[in-house]
């Protein structure tokens, strides 16, 4: 078959199941069934003549003929709405570039860099996971994303195209306390002392482990708050309900009736946040996206309203 019998739909499709990880996301964000999703990346498969994913109980992956195939799918969708923008009359000079950041980032972190961006220069914002991020800078729907990373900080994975990786910061993951909690009085708590406290947490990625919890405590932690958002986790804390774990770079997004405390002993736990973004020459809008998340990540953590 041609080349031609690669469909802008099709490879928007490719891209989307590409970013989502599964053909039910893919189907459930372009307003498709499942099923016509499975039909358009089986059409994709016979013009290919090859297999662009492995599938398996746990979703899709990307072969290396999908991959290329995504290279070159990407940069066709970018020149063709670059088009139909052009025809719309709209301004396509300085951006839009697209920024993604993992929710803690996108509060504490991502208000003070794009305050420092020209207003001139469109930036777009999404929220996600790390992974989802990740997938969807592999896709091309993403110019740059701000990730979370854990101990033991393996190398990036193998899958391709690979990502450039600029740490922005690594500090050791605290803990947030309503300012009535007895350990809001000090800079920093034992371990020990984080027994029998009353914890708020939310669900981890793959929902198997909850996240606001002290990794690694010798007893069963009392979780009786579980919620998604990150406003609600903080909101709870202030109103004296729960503790929980935090970044330091939430510092900006706290709320004045939560203190951020220091803990002391084993085991410790860190937390890199990265700056990942395609290989490739850069765009001066997305260099200057790049110098702004950079610099407000170096700058110190000044609480809100203080």
């Amino acid at each position: 078959m041609s080349r031609l019998d690669f469909s802008p739909s099709g490879l928007r499709v490719l891209r989307e199941v590409a970013q989502a990880g599964s053909f039910s996301a893919a189907a459930e964000s372009l307003g498709y069934t499942q099923s016509a999703v499975s039909r358009q990346v089986a059409a994709l498969e016979a013009v290919a003549g090859r297999q662009l994913f492995e599938r398996s109980h746990k979703g899709v992956a990307m072969t290396p003929a999908g991959a290329r195939l995504l290279a070159s799918a990407v940069r066709a969708l970018d020149e063709l709405d670059g088009a139909l923008r052009e025809l719309a009359g709209e301004e396509t000079a300085g951006g839009p570039v697209r920024l993604g950041a993992f929710p803690t980032a996108a509060a504490g972190l991502v208000p003070t860099a794009l305050a420092s961006v020209p207003p001139q220069l469109k930036v777009t914002l999404r929220e996600g996971t790390t992974p989802a991020l990740t997938r969807a800078l592999r896709a091309g729907t993403l110019d740059l994303a701000i990730l979370a990373r854990t101990p033991p900080f393996r190398p990036p994975d193998s899958e391709s195209p690979p990502l450039e990786l600029t740490t922005l910061v690594e500090r050791d993951l605290m803990i947030g306390v309503p300012l009535s909690h007895p350990f809001a009085s000090t800079q920093a708590v034992e371990v020990q002392q984080l027994e029998g406290q009353v914890w708020v947490a939310s669900r981890s990625d793959a929902g198997e482990s909850l996240l606001g919890v002290w990794p690694g405590l010798a007893e069963r932690p009392d979780v009786r708050y579980v919620v998604r958002d990150w406003l609600a986790k903080l909101q709870i804390v202030a109103a004296g309900l729960a503790i929980t774990t935090l970044a330091p770079i939430m510092v900006p997004a706290l709320p004045e009736r939560v203190k951020l405390v220091a803990v002391r002993g084993e085991p410790q736990e860190t937390r890199r946040v990265v700056l990942a973004r395609p290989p490739g020459p850069l765009d001066a809008a997305t260099a200057r996206v790049i110098d702004a998340v950079i610099a407000a990540a170096r700058e110190p953590p000044v609480p809100a309203g203080g």
